[in-house]
Formats: C-alpha cells, sequence, structure tokens
C-alpha cells in the first residue's frame, strides 16, 4: 500500500553541538505539528542529542561515531572499527524502520546515515549551519536531493545538483514572542539591557571581561546586563563577583545564571547581544533582530566561528572583537560606543532586521517532504 502523508518516515541526523542538533530539533518539531508521528533521530548516545532529544520523548536511534582523528594513532584506528560499526547500524535501522527521506544537519555524527543513504538511494536533504561547510557536507552533499546553506558564502565550497540559501531553522518563540513579553520576564522597563552569553557551557574568556562589565555598570540604573555563565562556569563567576566587591544578592541591574532553558527570552529581552559565533547563536540573534558583537571561539573546527562572525560583520549588524584581544577594558569600551552612538545602534538594528524575516523550518521542510513524496501525496 503506498504510504499517505501520515504514515511516512523520516531520519533527522546530526549531532555534539547546537548548530547540528536544533535544526534537526526544529524540523522535527514542524513534522510533529503537520502530523507526522514516525521520526526517528540518529545520533550518538555520548553527545548532548541524546539527552535534549530523549527528554522530549523522541525516537533516538544510537551510532558510536565520534569526530575523526587528524593523525593516524590508535584512536584513528578506533574510529575506523565504530564508524564500520555505525554504518552496519544505520543500514539496520534503515532496513527496518524504512525512511521515506533523511535530515542531515551536518557534523560527524551524520556521515554514517548519509553513507547508508547513498547506498539505499534513500532520498535524503543536507544543511549546514556555518559560513564554511563541513567536511560531511563537502563529501556528501554532490548526491544530496537538495543542499541548504545558511550562508552563501559557503557554496564555493561545495558542489552539488541543487543548493538553497534558507537560514537555520530556529524555535517558533522568535517570531511569535514579542520584546514587551520577554522584558517583563526580567523586570525591566526603559533600561538597556546587554545579554552576554558564552554558549550553553560558558566561555572563560568572555566571562572574564563580564565580571568587569558588570562591576563597571553596577551603579548605571540606565543599563541591565543578563548574563549568562554557563553551567560549568557559574560557581567560579559568582565567587569572582564576591571578590570585586559585587556580591549577587546586592547587584540590581544584573540577571546572573548558569544557564537560561528558554533563551528565547533573554535574547529577545536584550537590546544588545555579547556572543560566541556560533551558526545556532547567530540565526537566533538575527530571528530576533538583534545588534550584536561577536567574539568567535578560536579553536572551532575548520575556524568556522570566525568565517560566520565576518559574514556577520560584513552585512553590518554586527561587531567583531578577536578572543585574543578581549578584555573587561574593550569590552566595556565597545558597549558604551554602542550605548553612546544611536545612529549606529540604529543602522545595526535595521541590517539585523534585513537577514531573517520569516522563520526558514517551513521552507527547509518543504524540501525534505518534497523529497519523500508527501508533497506530491498532500496534491492528489
Amino acid at each position: 500500500m503506498k504510504k499517505n502523508q501520515h504514515t511516512k518516515t523520516f531520519f533527522l541526523t546530526g549531532g555534539g553541538t547546537g548548530g547540528h542538533i536544533y535544526p534537526c530539533v526544529s524540523i522535527l518539531n514542524e513534522l510533529k505539528k503537520q502530523g507526522y508521528s514516525s521520526i526517528f533521530y540518529v545520533g550518538n548516545k555520548k553527545n548532548p542529542e541524546f539527552e535534549i532529544i530523549t527528554n522530549m520523548g523522541e525516537n533516538f536511534l544510537d551510532v558510536p561515531v565520534f569526530g575523526m582523528p587528524r593523525k593516524l594513532s590508535l584512536k584513528f584506528l578506533k574510529w575506523m572499527i565504530l564508524l564500520f560499526i555505525s554504518i552496519f547500524k544505520c543500514l539496520y535501522y534503515a532496513l527496518k524502520f524504512k525512511p521515506d527521506a533523511v535530515f542531515a544537519a551536518g557534523g560527524y555524527v551524520s556521515a554514517p546515515m548519509v553513507i547508508v543513504s547513498n547506498i539505499l538511494k534513500i532520498p535524503y536533504i543536507m544543511h549546514d549551519s556555518d559560513a564554511h561547510p563541513g567536511i560531511v557536507t563537502r563529501a556528501f552533499s554532490k548526491n544530496a536531493d537538495t543542499l541548504n546553506l545558511a550562508f552563501k558564502e559557503g557554496e564555493k565550497f561545495i558542489k552539488a545538483k541543487r543548493i538553497t540559501h534558507f537560514k537555520n531553522p530556529v524555535r517558533d518563540e522568535f517570531f511569535t514572542v514579542s520584546k514587551n513579553e520577554a522584558r517583563q520576564n526580567f523586570g525591566l522597563d526603559n533600561e538597556l539591557c546587554v545579554l552576554i552569553m558564552g554558549g550553553s557551557q560558558g566561555a572563560k574568556s568572555i566571562n572574564s571581561a563580564a565580571i568587569g562589565a558588570i562591576k563597571y555598570f553596577k551603579d548605571n540604573k540606565n543599563v541591565k546586563i543578563i548574563f549568562q555563565t554557563g553551567k560549568k562556569n557559574y560557581e567560579g563567576v559568582i565567587a569572582s563577583l564576591q571578590e570585586q566587591d559585587c556580591a549577587v544578592e546586592t547587584l540590581e541591574n544584573a540577571v546572573i545564571r548558569p544557564y537560561f532553558d528558554k533563551m528565547y527570552l533573554p535574547i529577545l529581552a536584550a537590546d544588545i547581544i555579547i556572543s560566541r559565533a556560533g551558526s545556532l547563536s547567530i540565526s537566533e540573534i538575527l530571528a530576533a533582530k538583534k545588534p550584536s558583537i561577536l567574539i568567535p571561539y578560536p579553536y572551532a573546527a575548520a575556524d568556522h566561528q570566525r568565517k560566520n562572525a565576518r559574514e556577520i560583520e560584513k552585512t553590518g549588524a554586527a561587531l567583531y572583537i578577536e578572543d585574543s584581544d578581549l578584555t573587561p577594558e574593550i569590552l566595556i569600551k565597545t558597549i558604551e560606543e554602542l550605548i553612546l552612538n544611536d545612529k549606529k545602534l540604529k543602522d545595526m538594528i535595521k541590517s539585523a532586521s534585513s537577514q531573517i524575516t520569516e522563520n526558514p523550518t517551513g521552507k527547509i521542510l518543504d524540501l525534505i517532504l518534497d523529497a519523500a513524496g508527501a508533497l506530491e501525496a498532500d496534491n492528489n
């Protein structure tokens, strides 16, 4: 019997970092909204995707593959063995559940399922979040039904039969929750709000500079700082603030948390955002139409964070600070220059507002449904 739209089966794969995981999560949520229930996430149970997907109550299929070592060693041999095991596991999963289409959001986790898609001729859509596409994208995009690139700059590194340029899929809340609603969650009135975030695990260089900024602005009633320290660094940040006579309980214009489960709230509430330059963070900042100060992580694979940050800097939506140049004084000076230069801030807001005008999730989902034959079934 021919499958109808509600009995189509979809595999989503990608993992290791949020830039590979959350595009899949957005697609998964949208598939469920449209009535699809046979959805499986292929990832590594030792990675963050396992906790995220299982906490959502969704189907998780484990592959033990890890990132490829750069040098020949025993670790490289182990990687080769686990890659072959992962490929055979994906073959088993594909033959058992018979996916109609695969969505691969990049990274080493997605490689085994993409290889199997090629072997079994399963239609697959690839998505790459970064300005410089990753190894898996570059290796396997040629046979993809469609490759979606969040950055047009990435096209010069790729050969693919069909390329689209929709941005990263982001959470619906960035388009449904208002700035005023978000600001109410933090008791904000007319203060200018600066959000400082270094990712879920935090960033020591950003945290150190943020501590200096909090001390500098602590008596300024016109500025409020929201600071995500990262789970691992929270206690250290609190202790450092205490040493500098900035005990958290005495700070009236700072909200300091290890992590925000609803990250869209501080992003939407803020007027200026200071962040690493991971592709997902950038997409959420742009979806919220916020000007930003980007401080790329200097050791990211293929230096992709620097490339992401430079691409956004070119649009006028962000300022760029090299991680090695970051000090409390530099951060304070950059924040003050934006606060005091109203025209510059408005120009950056205008540029940020033009980048993502609607959630790309629906457009990317249409590519997946088309590959699975679901759109055709819908129209018949």
